[in-house]
């Protein structure tokens, strides 16, 4: 096979010469649009409503407060004041 042939047939399969991207690099990501089983949602908020299923008291260690004054301290004192 001649070069020249050689060259044609890997252009026409589309090759790309190095340092070059194909212009479609991520439509392998493209997924297909799930279809969704059953009756559509209904968007009006007047009829939604909302569940508390916490406990009266709900169980916190000191480890955990400690983050919580450490990361959100700031925030703490500018809405409740500061600390006593």
């Amino acid at each position: 096979m001649s070069r020249t042939r050689a060259f044609r047939s890997t252009k026409r399969r589309g090759r790309v010469g190095p340092g070059v991207l194909p212009v479609d690099l991520y439509t392998y990501a493209k997924l297909p649009a799930l279809q969704r089983i059953g009756r559509p949602v209904k968007h009006d908020l007047a009829n939604w409503s909302v569940t508390d299923d916490w406990a009266e008291r709900v169980p916190v260690t000191a480890a955990e407060v400690d983050v919580f004054e450490a990361w959100f301290g700031d925030l703490f004192d500018e809405l409740f004041g500061p600390c006593r």
